[in-house]
């Protein structure tokens, strides 16, 4: 039985990498870079004006001058400034030729046409071009997730379109004769089939989009039914049915199917049973196979899942962060869905650890940002 470790090393290394598509600035977020963004124009574009106060020259300071004219935000028409004078500027605005210093208001004693200024050290208060980002500076690397920030960066640089890997089309099939569909008030002995939402909505996280086939029965024949329907998806997840049972088909169905499994079981808890395997021929790809209950199902998706959904696009994981205290869920059955509410991070216990003192350091995967 593999440990957790060999087992994510095994699907990451499987796992093929997604084709590039160009996209629009304003259907970008989300997606992962597949190429570098090279700045063509400094951020910022100008040296302008940190701060609303007089431009001046620190060489002339301190000093009482006269007020020679205003420089406004969005002025193309900045005049030079003459020595011994000063400039009102704005935040923003444009630094005049000549100026090496802002004055900030507070600082300053108006009166009328001339103002006190008091000394100030050249490039106080200056935004200086490209101090944000130079011309030919990486702006963003190859394998960025791109967040709004990231977004608003590219705007700023002027980049309507960019290269981008195609996000993964992911097929959910659901099995168990207990399950019915969430529009379905349960009978006695029925569950809702909750998990593939909840997976959906995860691979929506992971950068994908998921289309969910409908609940297999406990049968080959349904099985191999939405087998066939998930021809063509970039990855293929199934849920429940993978364990020993006398009901448990779908090993049994994947391998009908031409499924090799390369993975069957994996040494943790919850999620032991999980499966992997690729499947061959003209459309090949990916396929999971997680356990039924809901907790075994998300905890397998974010060790095995969401790392394998973001290779596929060549995302680079990068975490980094100061000691983060943790507080167990008080219900840990792999069964309750109340455990997963407000839950946001995988404490990592090893398979020879028998007690975790309260305060003891433990790893722990992040199922979102903190």
């Amino acid at each position: 039985m593999l440990s957790v470790a060999d087992a994510m090393r095994a699907v990451i290394a499987r796992v093929p990498r997604l084709a590039t598509e160009c996209v629009a600035i304003d259907r970008a977020a989300g997606r992962v870079l597949a190429a570098d963004v090279i700045a063509a124009r400094a951020l910022p574009g100008f040296d302008n004006s940190a701060m609303d106060g007089y431009a001046a020259r620190s060489a002339d300071l301190p000093a009482t001058v006269p007020v020679a004219g205003v420089i406004a935000a969005g002025q193309l028409d900045v005049p030079a400034l003459a020595p011994g004078t000063a400039l009102r500027i704005f935040t923003g605005a444009p630094m005049p030729a000549g100026a090496d210093t802002v004055v900030i208001q507070e600082d300053a004693a108006r009166d009328g046409d001339r103002v006190r200024l008091p000394a100030s050290p050249p490039g106080d208060n200056l935004r200086v071009i490209g101090e944000d980002i130079a011309t030919g500076e990486t702006a963003l690397a190859a394998g960025t997730r791109l967040t709004a920030w990231d977004v608003g960066l590219l705007a700023a640089l002027g980049i309507t379109e960019l290269v981008v890997s195609r996000a993964p089309r992911v097929a959910l099939i659901a099995t168990g004769d207990e399950l019915v569909d969430v529009a379905t008030p349960p009978r006695p002995g029925q569950l809702v089939d909750s998990s593939v939402h909840a997976l959906a909505a995860l691979v929506a996280e992971a950068g994908g989009t998921a289309d969910r086939l409908g609940i297999a029965r406990d049968d080959l024949a349904s099985l191999a039914d939405r087998l066939d329907a998930s021809l063509g998806y970039d990855a293929v997840i199934t849920t429940g049915g993978v364990s020993v049972g006398d009901r448990d088909h779908v090993r049994a169905a994947l391998t009908a199917a031409g499924i090799s499994l390369e993975l069957y079981k994996v040494a943790m808890k919850p999620g032991k049973p999980f499966s992997f395997g690729m499947r061959g021929g003209a459309s090949p790809a990916p396929v999971f196979g997680l356990p039924g209950n809901p907790v075994s199902t998300v905890v397998a998706f974010e060790l095995f899942l969401r790392p394998a959904l973001l290779a596929m696009q060549r995302a680079r994981a990068v975490r980094d962060g100061e000691q983060l205290i943790a507080t167990p869920h008080p219900k840990q059955g792999s069964a309750m869905l109340s455990s997963l509410v407000g839950c946001n991070a995988l404490i990592v216990v090893g398979a020879e650890v028998t007690e975790l003192a309260p305060g003891a350091p433990a790893p722990a995967i992040l199922m979102e940002a903190v």
